[in-house]
């Protein structure tokens, strides 16, 4: 009892001062849409991307956090001679934490206007606008009312609210992103964004709980190396009202078939969360499909009582283009990147 007692608080303190607040995943270079909108359609060689991310976190927990994304984007109109387009995306995703199915549903719909200036560089600026529900199953709950010194006996009122007790609120975004690339091998941006800029009221209880707002800030790059090898450097940082998330590490891509339409690379890599944990990574891709798993070993406080154990991630993302008749515009000159 005393174990189980001293678990729930040293949880309660790391949520406290966690390095990442509200929805995120460790694959944020594989989740463009939840970074900043104008990632939106922000492709160097394709006119649309879809793709889903899937989060398990705290295993060993009875009940661990969930967070499932799916997103697609989308080129609208693009120059004949390539230089600007627009690109419109929608993210769905669902998180659900806890006995009580703490649970938010949310969907964003975002547009992104990119234009290239010079050879070597491209401005991308977006917006977004979303909907979000939360709800939380009170009857799944069980409370000190209903103790009866043996056991929790949920047919006893527990002096509480009762039934599912939901909420809603609307939400905007806005994000810039610069892209330089000064030849074929060569691909780096940098992104920022704002989340939560009209800071919402967030609340079951009719409270003034307002979300504040979280600045994102990421810079990542493409290096192609030879025929074989790329690099695929990030960074990522977040905060939101005192809490932190830094993440940097890297990815490489081995190409290890290419013949005919569909070339084959394993990619593997890893990042570090800053005071929280490090993350491992390994997938495919096959032509424009890359499938990538990831998992998050906890080195803070809670990682003695999760035996480092963290989140599992998976990713699936598919590229692709409309048509040969799109073939008259213009592509960056820079490599393809996700």
């Amino acid at each position: 009892m005393k174990k189980v007692v001293f678990l729930l608080l040293t949880i309660c303190s790391v949520i406290a001062q966690s390095k990442a607040q509200g929805v995120h995943f460790s694959q944020f270079y594989n989740a463009p849409l939840i970074v900043s909108p104008s990632n939106t359609a922000l492709m160097s060689a394709d006119d649309y991307r879809i793709g889903i991310n899937y989060r398990s976190q705290w295993t060993k927990l009875p009940v661990p956090y969930n967070t499932f994304s799916a997103f697609g984007d989308c080129t609208l109109y693009k120059s004949v001679s390539g230089t600007n387009w627009l690109g419109m995306g929608l993210v769905f995703y669902n998180d659900k934490a806890g006995d009580g199915s703490l649970s938010l549903t949310r969907a964003d719909f975002s547009l992104a206007y990119h234009v290239q200036v010079g050879d070597n560089y491209l401005l991308s600026a977006g917006l977004s606008g979303a909907y979000a529900g939360r709800s939380v199953n009170y009857n799944a709950l069980t409370f000190d009312m209903q103790w009866d010194r043996f056991k929790f006996d949920k047919n006893l009122p527990n002096g509480e609210q009762i039934n599912i007790v939901k909420t809603s609120f609307y939400d905007v975004g806005a994000g810039v992103s610069f892209s330089y690339f000064p030849n074929e091998a060569v691909f780096v941006k940098f992104c920022g964004s704002v989340a939560h800029l009209i800071q919402p009221i967030e609340t079951f209880y009719n409270q003034e709980s307002k979300l504040g707002m979280r600045p994102f800030a990421s810079l990542d790059g493409t290096f192609v190396m030879n025929k074989t090898f790329t690099l695929n450097p990030a960074v990522y940082y977040t905060t939101q009202r005192g809490a932190h998330e830094i993440v940097a590490g890297t990815l490489l891509s081995a190409t290890v078939y290419d013949k005919g339409k569909a070339a084959t690379s394993i990619i593997a890599g890893a990042h570090y969360r800053v005071g929280d944990a490090t993350i491992m990574s390994l997938g495919v891709q096959y032509g424009t499909l890359r499938i990538l798993s990831s998992y998050d070993y906890t080195s803070s406080k809670l990682g003695p009582e999760m035996k480092a154990n963290g989140a599992f991630e998976i990713s699936i993302i598919q590229q692709g283009r409309y048509g040969e008749h799109f073939s008259r515009a213009k592509n960056m000159n820079c490599p393809r990147f996700y």
